[in-house]
């Protein structure tokens, strides 16, 4: 019996002290760190982390030089663009990127791979090909301008371009960034200047049938809608259920045909139900 106790007061010790390893939390390491600057219209995120320097020689020696390198520590770097952007002189899409690199003397090699994990190793096992930039490097002189923690940073912003910077040690490195900040303006202005689309008339509409709003508006906008080719079976549906509640039956039974017709066509049952539905009262 002496020997059962012993056994389950050792097994209920063992599980306590793993439940409060599993508690403590202790510093990384190399901190994890995160760089969001917008650049012209578009966001850059870089999401890292800073190893420390610690005494060691850096380039050339932990990081050796002409071979991949994951831009820090831990985990593959990710960079996150929200529009297409110019990078280093390639065009690389808006979207998110594991960015690892190649140190050497007088410049570096990036390369981008389409962000899927954290592990570094995994693009480099082939099938994918990345964009390649390559970007300036140089060294500080002075002990002052020492940079214990590797780093990068977003500087030199114009309303269409930046540089991305990654320093540690005595050594620095710069990619240019370019953004498409007029060509987005431009789009920006035509839409604006076009005026509303036809979904924006069709959600003015909906909004206002459903608040019971002006009913004279929302059939004037809904109208438009359609006139502007947004002839869709639950558009034209809306625009019959306006009309109804305005009192003009005529109207709202050839908008409900239209909406049953294209219903059909789209072999949608629930709105072919309540197109019949509506015909039949509306025409009592």
């Amino acid at each position: 019996m002496k020997n059962v106790l012993s056994m389950c007061f050792a097994v209920a010790m063992t599980m306590m002290v793993v439940d409060l390893s599993a508690q403590i939390k202790t510093p990384a390491a190399s901190p994890s760190a995160k760089v969001m600057q917008t650049v012209g219209l578009t966001d850059v995120t870089v999401e890292y982390s800073r190893p420390g320097k610690k005494g060691r020689d850096i380039f050339g020696g932990l990081v050796p030089y002409d071979e991949v390198w994951r831009l820090g520590a831990n985990a593959a770097t990710k960079i996150t663009f929200s529009e297409d952007v110019v990078l280093g002189g390639k065009d690389v899409e808006a979207g998110a990127y594991a960015i690892l690199a190649k140190p050497g003397k007088s410049n570096w090699t990036f390369m981008l791979y389409p962000y899927n994990s954290g592990n570094f190793g995994s693009y480099l096992q082939g099938g994918v090909e990345p964009i390649t930039v390559m970007g300036e490097a140089g060294t500080m002189s002075g002990s002052e301008t020492m940079i214990e923690n590797f780093m990068i940073s977003i500087d030199g912003m114009t309303s269409d371009g930046a540089s991305i910077w990654f320093g540690w040690d005595n050594t620095f490195a710069a990619l240019d960034l370019k953004v498409h900040t007029a060509k987005t303006v431009e789009k920006n202005i035509e839409q604006v200047m076009a005026g509303p689309h036809a979904g924006d008339y069709y959600n003015a509409a909906s909004y206002y049938a459903a608040e019971g709003k002006n009913l004279e508006q929302a059939l004037e906008w809904i109208t438009k809608s359609v006139d502007m080719g947004n002839e869709k079976f639950w558009v034209l549906r809306q625009k019959s259920l306006i009309e109804a509640k305005l009192g003009k039956k005529a109207d709202a039974i050839a908008s409900a045909k239209k909406s049953l017709e294209l219903a059909k066509k789209a072999n949608n049952m629930d709105y072919i139900r309540m197109n019949e539905a509506s015909i039949k009262e509306w025409s009592m």
